[in-house]
């Protein structure tokens, strides 16, 4: 035991080495919640800074970026793989998610991260778990109010990451913005310190050349679909224009529909002008921070995006 309490003691000096060797170091893959906590404690040693990317795997070049960010903020990176079925309806794709741990794992060790934590449902949810998060305001329009119980589903598992990594920091991409303002949301009130609320850093969206925003359930998409999809974000960016040049809010939304729907997209779920922080749908623009917000189904992917307005 004490041989393997000095290997995780020192495990952060070897990673530190390596990197600077030019060697990249063994991700640590940890399954479970003691393994974790005496990881992290090891990360720790001599005042070290956590940075924590929460994923849920299929991973990315969006996710890839977010794990380079963290690396700049602090001295180790912990990043998550956990498909949460919390935050799944059930006629949703919980079973189709894809999931590909060995190739995850694999680029995160080519970026150094120090700790893949990818825990099993059982240790994430016990038998007899009973407690839910649930954040209401931010969390009640958009896709909260097209899929209903997803973000009580973020709030917990996020809550519960966030107490098991114990991070400095905390980044998640800003292509589902409405999650960010939950997780910022939950965070203040709640008093979380680990990490504080100005702590949680949201990264802006990595595009494909197209414009599409990467996202795990591209893969979903045909090659065709992928053409039509990049639609979405054009559509997107013509509406802002529009409404930034003074056009009638409502109109302008209804337009970006229409062309989305033309594009081969077969619904759109919502495309609104919201308040960036409180998330208040929008009548007219006056001038202060907004997003467009979008979600649209094609073929067997739902897709969402949101960009700045203004």
């Amino acid at each position: 035991m004490a041989f393997v309490g000095l290997r995780e003691a020192v495990s952060p000096l070897i990673a530190h080495m390596s990197r600077l060797t030019g060697e990249a170091a063994k991700v640590q893959t940890i399954n479970r919640l003691d393994d974790l906590r005496r990881a992290v404690d090891a990360l720790k040693i001599g005042g070290k800074s956590i940075a924590f990317v929460p994923t849920m795997g299929a991973l990315h070049e969006g996710h890839l970026t977010l794990v380079r960010q963290a690396r700049s903020r602090a001295d180790h990176v912990v990043a998550s793989i956990f498909v949460n079925p919390r935050q799944f309806g059930p006629t949703e794709d919980l079973d189709a998610y894809p999931r590909r741990m060995a190739a995850d794992a694999a680029l995160l060790e080519a970026e150094g991260v120090a700790i893949l934590w990818a825990p099993t449902v059982d240790q994430m949810y016990p038998d007899g778990y009973a407690t839910n998060i649930s954040v209401t305001g931010v969390s009640d329009v958009a896709c909260g109010a097209a899929r209903p119980g997803h973000f009580d589903g973020v709030a917990t598992v996020v809550c519960k990451l966030f107490n098991q990594v114990r991070p400095d920091v905390a980044l998640f991409g800003q292509k589902d913005w409405q999650q960010l303002a939950v997780i910022r949301r939950m965070a203040r009130d709640l008093d979380l310190t680990q990490p504080p609320v100005d702590n949680i850093i949201g990264v802006e969206t990595v595009r494909e050349a197209s414009g599409l925003a990467m996202s795990s359930r591209n893969q979903y998409l045909t090659e065709g679909e992928r053409g039509q999809a990049a639609e979405l974000s054009a559509a997107m960016r013509r509406a802002i224009a529009a409404i930034v040049g003074g056009a009638d809010v409502g109109a302008s939304l209804e337009a970006m529909k229409a062309e989305i729907l033309a594009a081969g997209f077969t619904s759109v779920d919502y495309g609104d002008l919201r308040d960036a922080q409180t998330l208040e749908g929008l009548h007219e623009w006056d001038g202060r921070e907004a997003r467009l917000l979008v979600a649209a189904r094609i073929g067997a992917a739902r897709l969402i995006d949101n960009m700045a307005v203004g």
